[in-house]
């Protein structure tokens, strides 16, 4: 072995002493970003948009000031939910997101695109380095939280997400249907991979509520969630029902008028994080 130079970028020799590649971009010069919670699930059709809109905005009546990162390219969603149709505006220093009515800072192609309801036929490469444009040449101002919408499954652009963007924690959205193991397998997989700290498990469409009794209907059978969640001893962070009331203030474009308390045990794990300093 020859003399260490202490220059491990030159460096082909695995010694004890040599450090991981931080492929981690930096975000805008003028941003002020504080934690990253990431979305996930292993399939698409869980509610991840859902769930990501739903936090942000139960965190922010916390009092605290939040984006979301929209990186559902082919599929995003947030906007409706919260009603923007303008279009993102940028100068010469950068891109800026668009603020919603209550206040949250929203990024999404949609807020890009000429006509939202064109479909982004884009190759996997092109997709990842927009969701990356997202981070790098967005002005995100002082966001104490950002939320990353992602998209479903393992491919290129979670795999980019989590390369680029130093995710602090991430919550998995699963269903009740029995084959969610298999789906909470591969997201738990992935984190652990990729050295994520997994905050815990939030269950969408977890039951109805029959509005005569009052009684829970479990809709998709009954729940796994809690011994799934068991099993890889993560905590169950929130159970979302099947509410009429919720899908028309998503579909109206009001999500942040939202009533419900189901996910105070996800915003708490979420306050829970270190402050840290602004990136």
């Amino acid at each position: 072995m020859s003399e260490c130079t202490h220059d491990c970028s030159t460096c082909g020799e695995a010694c004890a002493s040599r450090q991981p590649q931080d492929l981690h971009e930096k975000p805008h010069a003028l941003s002020k970003i504080g934690k990253v919670i990431a979305v996930v699930s292993g399939k698409g059709g869980v509610g991840k948009s859902l769930v990501t809109a739903l936090t942000a905005v139960s965190v922010q009546r916390s009092g605290h000031t939040v984006g979301i990162l929209d990186a559902d390219i082919t599929g995003p969603s947030v906007p409706k939910m919260f009603g923007i149709k303008q279009h993102a505006e940028g100068d010469d220093q950068g891109i800026y997101p668009v603020r919603s009515k209550l206040g949250t800072d929203l990024m999404s192609v949609n807020l890009l695109l000429e006509n939202p309801e064109d479909p982004v036929i884009w190759r996997g490469p092109v997709i990842a380095g927009a969701v990356k444009q997202f981070w790098t040449d967005v002005i995100w101002g002082d966001d104490e939280y950002l939320f990353v919408d992602m998209p479903p499954g393992t491919g290129d652009v979670p795999l980019t997400v989590f390369q680029s963007i130093p995710v602090d924690g991430i919550l998995i959205v699963t269903t009740p249907q029995e084959l969610v193991s298999m789906i909470v397998e591969k997201a738990v997989r992935m984190a652990e991979t990729m050295n994520i700290p997994i905050l815990g498990l939030v269950e969408n469409m977890s039951y109805a509520v029959c509005p005569d009794c009052g009684k829970q209907i479990p809709i998709f059978g009954e729940s796994h969630i809690d011994e799934i969640a068991a099993e890889h001893h993560l905590p169950v962070l929130g159970k979302i029902p099947m509410n009429p009331k919720l899908a028309g203030a998503c579909d109206k474009g009001m999500v942040e008028l939202f009533e419900g308390d189901w996910l105070e045990p996800a915003v708490r794990a979420i306050l829970a994080l270190s402050e840290g300093a602004a990136r």
